[in-house]
């Protein structure tokens, strides 16, 4: 009976440490730069490489309240980036490179661009169940320089253990999105 029971408790135990987490983010922060020199930044329009029409604009819209929401840095308005992007005739769409990062840091006054991409954003089906999986990559540049101080690569949804093996209730797809900015921007302030 306490064979059976250990038995039990270590298949457990191998399934919550094993099965149930996802891999941490992967990202990279130059350790050379003091970001406390950073007040202001522009968040450039994701690229959008999902199917879903507005996921790039979704995604961008939280990254946007979570800055503000940090209190760390200032963000400069939408409205303003899009402007700047159509006067010095930058494509959207394409990463920026240090010369057009430059220059966006000049015409916005910001000392930094933030872009990246929207790599999935939809349901995810395993057997008979689906759930939402948001995956994300951001890039901070300093507009000094050109060059990138921060990028993070983060992943949030999926069908998970507790969904697939006891019919829990898995994030919406805002919920989704919403934890996986939150993730990825805690990489830079850690």
């Amino acid at each position: 009976m306490l064979k059976t029971f250990f038995a039990i408790c270590m298949l457990a135990l191998f399934f919550l440490t094993g099965c149930g987490g996802k891999a941490a983010p992967s990202h990279y922060i130059n350790q050379d730069t003091d970001f406390s020199f950073i007040k202001r930044v522009a968040v450039l329009p994701l690229d959008n490489l999902t199917n879903e029409r507005f996921a790039g604009d979704a995604v961008r819209h939280i990254v946007i309240s979570e800055f503000l929401a940090s209190g760390l840095v200032d963000v400069t308005c939408p409205g303003d980036v899009i402007s700047a992007i159509e006067t010095l005739k930058l494509k959207t769409g394409q990463s920026p490179n240090a010369e057009q990062i430059k220059a966006i840091g000049k015409a916005l006054k910001v000392q930094a661009v933030i872009f990246g991409a929207v790599n999935k954003f939809g349901e995810v089906r395993e057997g008979n169940i689906s759930s939402p999986e948001v995956s994300i990559t951001l890039m901070m540049a300093d507009t000094s320089s050109g060059s990138i101080i921060w990028s993070v690569t983060k992943t949030r949804g999926g069908v998970d253990f507790w969904a697939k093996h006891f019919g829990a209730r898995s994030d919406t797809m805002s919920e989704a999105a919403l934890k996986v900015v939150k993730e990825a921007i805690q990489t830079l302030y850690k």
